[in-house]
């Protein structure tokens, strides 16, 4: 079954019940392209991220997780789309990826980006939570693609 959400490759579509449940779980969603960016050239890629990541915020709504944390773990992808944005300034080889391969780059099986001392332990080990479920996320998605 296609998902309608697309991806960072595909046309991106959301149908209008999925945008209102993204409106209310992350209403400022449409602007983190615009907080991320330190050149106007930031506010596209910041615009793949956000398209990149909202299937798995999607997925976390579908979840049925709380409030809380769904606020918790959206926060996080704000960190690490911002991260990205910035590290892509100290790295050439991650500016010349793709968003998801950069992304990729940044998180793994053992969590996300090391954000000391901008971020606190308990910040980074909410990041590392957030990131590795994303990464389970993507590989699930890979494996259910490759397998149909």
């Amino acid at each position: 079954m296609a998902d309608s959400r697309g991806s960072a490759n595909d046309e991106f579509h959301l149908e209008p019940q999925e945008a209102q449940r993204l409106r209310q779980a992350c209403p400022d969603l449409h602007d983190w392209p615009r907080s991320w960016h330190v050149e106007p050239a930031d506010i596209v890629v910041g615009q793949q991220v956000v398209e990149l990541l909202t299937p798995f915020l999607l997925h976390l709504l579908d979840q049925g997780l709380a409030k809380a944390t769904v606020s918790r773990h959206r926060d996080n992808l704000w960190t690490l789309g911002g991260e990205l944005i910035r590290r892509r300034y100290d790295d050439e080889e991650l500016a010349q990826q793709d968003v998801k391969a950069a992304i990729g780059q940044l998180i793994g099986r053992d969590g996300g980006p090391l954000m000391w001392p901008r971020i606190n332990e308990a910040e980074q080990d909410s990041l590392d939570a957030t990131c590795r479920k994303l990464e389970r996320f993507w590989r699930a998605a890979a494996s259910a693609h490759a397998s149909s």
